[in-house]
């Protein structure tokens, strides 16, 4: 219980991270057009635009704290490894489920046209999270350094970083198939293809690695100063190229360097503001830790409430989409973050009290789900 209490940052900044996607996708959804047009609207975008990295880093940063044990194992194909390969899978999956126009493979197939089919196999987050921890689990199980595997690390970041200008000029459709194809530019309308968004999981993984050293031997304190000061200067520095000096907009340049690092800052300095937060309240129960601990659920669920058809073939964003005000917007995201949150409670507690219930309840969930979607 002690090493989870040590790391309760991760928790919190992931936690943090989907409160405010939350608010990010009821926003954009339904508050009027005009008002997405004011120079507020752009300051609270770019806001927004920190959660994708902060999930992205946090999700690399958590797999290097679960995959320090067991490796023998794990390279041995045994339960634990399976487990593993189950997890990443889970993710493909409720990524997937996100984006198909319909939950029948019958109703895909007879009602389901071309826009539908693209937008089906659009790389989410989600869908880059698992890819990317499907990369650094293959990789972690082949290198059994742990000098070489982080040598590696930091080698594929940058490879990611600097060739992911000239992979979004190619069409990757002449290759590839279309949803491989996907994986890496937003030519064909992914919003996280591996490049440059990957490098965010990968800075993640190699910042725990140099936690997990630096905590050893005692110097975790001055390590997390000095990954918020640092941080605090990518995030400057960003700015400074992202301005108009260098003629480069924040908002369009997703694949140049100066675009990742002045998001990667922000995210360090966040990532310190969690560990000072949770070592000086010595936090150890809060709203923020069980939706970070159940992310994944409520990531998958409040985009159902959003986007899934369910009245009369109709959903939320196509009843209210582009009506709402500033104040019915807010009160929108109150009530559906106090959703999630209850969700994210109820569904710990039953984990924490009933692990094998809960763990045998997903499995039926997901197998009925993907019965009903080839039957029904």
């Amino acid at each position: 219980m002690k090493e989870k209490v040590r790391f309760i940052f991760v928790d919190l900044l992931r936690g943090w991270a989907l409160l405010v996607m939350f608010e990010v996708h009821s926003f954009n959804v339904l508050l009027k057009p005009a008002l997405q047009k004011t120079d507020w609207f752009n300051q609270l975008n770019f806001v927004n635009g920190l959660v994708a990295p902060a999930f992205l880093f946090i999700s690399g940063f958590a797999f290097v704290l679960s995959s320090q044990k067991n490796l023998d194992e794990l390279r041995k194909f045994g339960g634990k490894f399976w487990k593993k390969i189950a997890r990443i899978l889970l993710v493909f999956l409720v990524g997937y489920s996100l984006h198909i126009p319909f939950l029948s493979i019958r109703l895909i197939h007879e009602r389901a046209n071309q826009q539908m089919m693209l937008a089906a196999y659009n790389v989410d987050v989600l869908q880059c999270i698992a890819a990317g921890l499907l990369f650094l689990f293959i990789a972690r199980l082949i290198i059994r350094s742990d000098k070489n595997y982080n040598i590696f690390l930091i080698l594929s970041f940058f490879f990611v970083i600097l060739i992911s200008p000239l992979f979004w000029q190619i069409d990757f459709t002449k290759f590839l198939p279309l949803f491989l194809a996907d994986y890496f530019n937003p030519n064909n309308g992914s919003y996280f293809p591996l490049f440059p968004w990957m490098g965010f999981l990968l800075a993640g993984a190699i910042v725990c690695t140099l936690y997990l050293q630096e905590r050893e031997k005692g110097n975790e304190k001055i390590f997390m100063y000095s990954i918020a000061i640092i941080g605090l200067g990518l995030a400057f520095a960003g700015h400074f190229f992202l301005s108009e000096i260098f003629r480069l907009n924040s908002f369009s340049v997703k694949p140049h360097p100066a675009f990742f690092f002045q998001r990667l800052g922000y995210v360090l300095f966040l990532l310190g503001l969690c560990w000072y937060y949770a070592e000086k309240r010595q936090t150890k129960t809060s709203f923020v830790l069980d939706v970070g601990r159940e992310s994944l659920l409520v990531y998958w669920l409040h985009l159902q409430v959003l986007y899934r058809h369910l009245f009369n073939g109709q959903n939320i964003a196509s009843i209210y989409g582009g009506t709402f005000n500033v104040l019915q917007s807010i009160l929108f995201t109150i009530a559906l973050a106090i959703t999630m949150i209850i969700v994210a409670k109820i569904w710990g507690a039953i984990k924490r009290r009933h692990r094998d219930f809960s763990s045998r309840l997903t499995l039926t969930v997901v197998v009925v789900c993907i019965l009903i979607f080839f039957i029904y």
